[in-house]
């Protein structure tokens, strides 16, 4: 009982501080399309355009949105561009650009 109620309450903070303004900035940091995100989550283009228009999407896809960049290292705090966590120095798969803020 203790692990759902736990899963649901970090589900809530995901959903709450992963915004339509985060995902394009990660989609752009990253370098993805929408159609390659798609494909890395399995959200269709649709609800991924929509999200980004700032429409309502299930839940079910934000989560998928925000784990799969949460999965390539990125944070993502409200009011703020989203950072890079400490694992993705190492992989130097991203270059960040100097006007996003770094979460350290």
């Amino acid at each position: 009982m203790a692990t759902s109620t736990m899963n649901l309450i970090l589900e809530r903070i995901a959903l709450f501080q992963f915004t339509p303004t985060h995902c394009v900035q990660a989609r752009g940091m990253l370098g993805w399309s929408m159609e390659q995100l798609s494909r890395e989550t399995g959200v269709s283009v649709d609800d991924i355009q929509r999200f980004e228009a700032q429409q309502e999407v299930a839940d079910s896809a934000r989560l998928a949105l925000t784990y799969r960049f949460e999965a390539q290292g990125l944070v993502f705090f409200p009011g703020f561009a989203p950072g890079c966590g400490a694992n993705m120095r190492e992989s130097g798969s991203v270059e960040m650009r100097g006007d996003l803020a770094m979460v350290e």
